[in-house]
């Protein structure tokens, strides 16, 4: 830690896959921790992620660089580690949908120096065991040998083993915790319950709900933000290891032989009930058990073991909004889709301003402050 800095103690509130890898990056600096989270580790956004590694498509120039970073952590992560089961690299397989083409952003990832083949039906199994080349476009698909996907659960809970073995206070089922704002600087925060905790800053990291952390401060920070509906399968019998996404389904495997999916018409199905709790029909989970079948070889038998239903966090501009939050000092935030590919990424960015107060060049587009002052 920059021993010329008054920040020691560091409250971090929200314990998914992002919360966690900025706690632990914290503590390894030598900060004093406490991460606090209102039920359980990873009940939010990080346990109903698709959690694909990737950078793939067009972005700007800057999102792809932090992303690419995000990828290359999880990479020294499974060195580090010797290949964990919840992280693995075997390639993203995606084509387009009727009527669509994919060829130009095929060229656009070969342009930026993002690996990318543009494959044929039958070359699209052989890369990625387990897809039926019959569900493939004709024109063919693209296949990124560099992506991969992550257990974002079991990612958050080794972090977090980390995190107590360097010293790191946690509390988990506290409640809902609010910032808390003295002579206009963020010194902690309130539990319902009344329960206080003391900070020299403050982290706020509640995934979909920063918006509405931030407005209890008078910040307002536009959004985007849909419902997400993850469905996972008993475990089966498929060879597929690469993520999968296609014009009706995206599908992964797990750690023990399951499969998840989603899509985007499966959650505009959802309905949300006035008392802000969330209704899926039986139509919906089947519809999307029939197209993951549908693009599976061999079109094994999925049975539905488990659903989470939720906000997914998407900031109003669709990029990362991470770092201090000028109207409250000692106050910083991390909100972002694509939280799996950044989490450890962000951690380390978020920690080292946090303790040295200096400005990480990776995160200077992605600042609070940058929507303009009518929308804020």
């Amino acid at each position: 830690m920059n021993p010329h800095s008054p920040v020691r103690q560091v409250l971090v509130i929200g314990a998914g896959a992002i919360g966690t890898s900025t706690a632990l990056q914290l503590a390894r600096s030598g900060a004093a921790v406490t991460l606090v989270t209102e039920t359980i580790g990873s009940a939010g956004a990080s346990g109903r992620s698709l959690s694909w590694l990737n950078s793939a498509g067009p972005r700007s120039d800057d999102y792809h660089r932090l992303r690419m970073a995000g990828i290359e952590r999880y990479r020294s992560l499974a060195t580090r580690l010797g290949s964990p089961s919840f992280l693995h690299f075997d390639g993203g397989l995606t084509w387009a949908g009727p009527g669509e083409s994919f060829a130009d952003r095929h060229r656009h990832e070969l342009d930026i120096g993002y690996e990318s083949l543009w494959v044929s039906p039958a070359e699209a199994a052989r890369w990625a065991p387990g897809v039926d080349a019959a569900a493939v476009a004709e024109e063919g698909a693209i296949f990124n040998p560099g992506e991969g996907w992550v257990d974002l659960p079991m990612l958050a809970d080794e972090l977090l083993t980390e995190l107590v073995e360097a010293g790191a206070t946690v509390r988990t089922g506290i409640g809902r915790a609010t910032v808390r704002v003295d002579d206009g600087r963020a010194t902690g925060a309130t539990t319902e319950s009344g329960e206080t905790f003391d900070a020299d800053a403050v982290v706020l990291a509640t995934g979909p709900w920063v918006p509405r952390d931030l407005a209890d401060l008078g910040v307002v920070l536009p959004e985007l933000t849909p419902v997400s509906l993850l469905v996972t399968s008993k475990p089966v019998e498929s060879p597929l290891k690469a993520v999968l996404n296609t014009p009706r389904v995206a599908v992964r495997p797990t750690p023990n032989g399951s499969l998840v999916f989603d899509a985007a018409w499966s959650e505009e199905e959802v309905v949300v009930r006035e008392n802000g709790s969330y209704s899926v029909a039986d139509s919906t989970i089947a519809g999307l058990v029939a197209e993951a079948r549908a693009v599976l070889a061999g079109r094994p038998e999925l049975t539905v073991e488990r659903y989470g239903v939720g906000p997914k966090p998407i900031p109003g501009d669709g990029e990362p909004v991470v770092g201090p939050v000028e109207e409250v000092p000692g106050l910083f935030t991390v909100f972002t889709h694509s939280g799996a590919t950044l989490a450890l990424i962000l951690g380390e960015l978020v920690a080292r301003e946090v303790l040295t107060g200096e400005e990480s060049p990776l995160l200077r587009s992605f600042r609070p402050g940058r929507f303009a002052p009518a929308s804020r």
